[in-house]
Formats: C-alpha cells, structure tokens, sequence
C-alpha cells in the first residue's frame, strides 16, 4: 500500500509566493519536518518545540504560525492519547493527514566506516526499532531525547567513532553520511500526523472524504451502539475508534471517531441523525485522506497495455 500527502491550496499558494510556518515536535531534520514537507513542500518553514502542548499553542497563535503539525498515531504503537486530549483542548482544526514511512537509517560524519564506529546515539524508540541490524554489532547503544538532534551533535562535533540512527532527511540537513540505510527490523512502520490550522482561519477543503469527531452519549442501555448503527446505515466507513473518560465523571466516556465517506453531504446529513442520539459532539475538521488505496487490479493492467 503506497501513501501520499493531501493539501489546502498548496500549489495555489505557491504560485502566489505564500509560503507555511508551521509548528512542530523536535529538531530540524525530525519526521515532523519530513510530514510538513510532503504536506506544504520542501519551501514550508517550521518551528521546533520541545513539547506537543508547545506544538499545539504555537499553531493557535496567529502572530507565530500558519499552523501545526502532529503526531497522532503510530501502525505498531498505537494511539498518542495525550495529543487527542491536547486536541480537544484546542482551538484547532484539522484540515489535513499524512501517513509517514518512518525509515531508520545509521548515518556517519563522512569518511567514517563501519569498522571506526564506537557509539550508536538515538531516541530509545529508534534503537529498539532497528535491534535487529544493531544485534550484529558490538557498538555501545547511548539512548538521547531526540533522533534528529544525535544527528545535529555527529556533525557539530564530527565524531570519527560516534554514528546516529535518524531519517534521510537529517542526514541531508546535517551532511552526514548513510553507511546503512534502512536499518529498522520492521518495514511496515507507518505514523499519521494531523495538519493542524486555527479554526476560523479554515477554508472548506475540495473533494474532502475524511472527518474526525468527538461525541459523548448520555450512557444509557446501547446508545453507542445506536450512533455506530448510524454511521454504517448511510455508508460511511468508520475507520477509528478511541474512548477517552470524560473528566469529573463517573466512567463515563467520550468517543473519537474518524470516519471516511464518499461525499461531504453524505457526512453532514449522518451528522444530522446523530445530532438527535448524542449529548454532545465536536467536528475536529472535515479533509482530505492521506492514505492513497492500491489501484485495482482491472486499472493496473489497463495502465500496462496502454504503455505497450
């Protein structure tokens, strides 16, 4: 399955020279940075936080930012709860996603070889990632806060006995050299970010088929199941699910849900059956998917006799 950015009025402000600033978790060279460029393009100018909360606020701030971009889930980790709950805290709107290959590599200051390496310096995430590549070596493993930052520190201090495990693209920013590309044991390892912007600085996105909401019932005998019901009964594909307990309340929950569909007013008139069923509930934004599904079959090979 292949993947691809989906953007708002990207090539429309390129042409008129309107270039991005936006927020994100970590240094330069980070995945983020590599999430707000296949979303804005390589021009995109980002703000490095130490924090998602700082990520979050910087967004919200019309005199810093154009917006944000953030981690929200992860194929084999699983969900980042606190940022669903930074998100409902917000005042944000989610008018994009990108889903990420997250590639590891072991890169070097240029003229290392393997055989001079010491010290593999990364996040402890990345190091369990590539253990096995790593199992093969009798290196020390130094685990550090950030994957971008060990790779800014190899080319400051230009280590001859020091490498670091982070993306391509910190090796492009920092100029080191990739001794081992792809190194992590797991290749199907995929994170979505959410394309953040203030809400009321949103514009309605062309041909959207994706929505993220939350809603709470008031908890009685299959009231979930009654708005689940409504959702599959107009056609939409819920695609996620998360429960989140509703602070000061007995276990009660609230729901994230995204949902995916093949109109925007096939979303809002389910919106509508709903609306009667739920005690409250909160578009996050309605966008474009990020996830590009395979052609099928029959196109593919429609494709190669045209070629021929």
């Amino acid at each position: 399955m292949s993947y691809q950015y989906n953007s708002v009025n990207v090539k429309e402000n390129a042409k008129n020279g309107i270039n991005h600033k936006v927020s994100i978790q970590g240094f330069e060279g980070c995945f983020h940075q590599e999430a707000a460029r296949n979303f804005y393009g390589k021009s995109v100018e980002v703000i490095c936080c130490s924090t998602f909360k700082e990520v979050v606020d910087i967004a919200g701030d019309d005199k810093k930012s154009n917006g944000g971009v953030m981690a929200i889930e992860n194929s084999i980790a699983g969900s980042i709860l606190p940022n669903y709950n930074l998100l409902q805290k917000s005042n944000l709107t989610i008018v994009g996603e990108v889903y990420l290959q997250i590639n590891q590599h072991l890169m070097v200051s240029p003229g290392v070889e393997l055989v001079d390496i010491k010290e593999v310096h990364s996040h402890p995430m990345a190091i369990q990632q590539c253990f096995g590549f790593l199992d093969k070596y009798n290196w020390k493993l130094v685990e550090k806060e950030d994957t971008a930052l060990r790779a800014k520190q190899v080319h400051q201090h230009r280590s001859k006995h020091v490498a670091a495990i982070a993306s391509k693209l910190a090796a492009e920013i920092y100029d080191l050299h990739i001794i081992a590309p792809n190194i992590h044991t797991l290749k199907n390892n995929y994170t979505r970010f959410l394309v953040l912007q203030k809400s009321g600085n949103t514009k309605e996105i062309m041909n959207a088929n994706k929505a993220s909401i939350n809603f709470h019932t008031d908890h009685s005998k299959g009231s979930l199941v009654k708005v689940l019901a409504k959702i599959a009964d107009a056609g939409i594909n819920l695609s996620k699910l998360q429960s989140f307990p509703i602070p000061g309340s007995d276990f009660k929950y609230s729901f994230h849900a995204d949902v995916e569909f093949d109109a925007v007013e096939q979303f809002y008139s389910v919106i509508k059956k709903v609306e009667s069923i739920t005690e409250e509930i909160k578009i996050y934004g309605i966008y474009k998917n990020g996830k590009v599904l395979p052609l099928p079959v029959a196109k593919v090979q429609q494709m190669i006799k045209a070629k021929k």
